[in-house]
């Protein structure tokens, strides 16, 4: 991760002007019960799915927004080329409901940086979709994939139904 730095990547944008930054937009998308919304999109109460770990977690605090390919990988897989505007656009991608994730804190966090082919989520009945995922991802980002990932990406997929993907490049 030569010259990696997490803030070369600008999260947190509110890029319709509602108020809401990345995180909450990511959150209000995927909520199962709804949660209470006050001043400064500042959200409370309410249940998400955190398909990582199989697991309904109550209340937003509980919870992180994964950039399903974190932004270490990205930054080592092309992103270090782009400028800082495509970066701020990787972080805070709401154009491709795979980019980003709410997800356990706790499970965002054994993750952290890893590819495939050294962290898989520990809910084996989402393993298919998140490499799938991953792949859309990666795909639409011009993001490179080194050995060691593809070889995990293809031993996952191996164990997976045919399902067609469907990919729009973000530029």
């Amino acid at each position: 991760m030569s010259g990696y730095r997490c803030d070369a990547f600008e999260h947190g944008a509110d890029a319709d002007k509602d108020g809401c930054n990345t995180r909450a937009e990511v959150l209000k998308a995927e909520v199962v019960v709804a949660p209470e919304q006050g001043a400064s999109c500042r959200l409370s109460g309410g249940v998400w799915f955190s398909p990582y770990d199989d697991r309904f977690v109550q209340g937003p605090g509980g919870l992180d927004i994964d950039h399903l390919v974190p932004l270490a990988e990205a930054w080592d897989s092309g992103a270090s080329d782009w400028s800082a505007q495509e970066r701020e656009a990787y972080a805070n991608d709401l154009g491709d409901d795979r980019a980003l994730i709410a997800v356990s804190a706790a499970s965002n966090r054994s993750k952290a940086d890893q590819d495939p082919s050294t962290w898989l989520p520990p809910a084996a009945g989402y393993r298919c979709q998140y490499v799938t995922d991953w792949v859309a991802t990666k795909m639409r980002w011009a993001l490179s994939v080194d050995t060691d990932e593809k070889t995990a990406i293809a031993e996952v997929l191996d164990q997976c139904p045919d399902v067609p993907v469907t990919v729009t490049p973000a530029h």
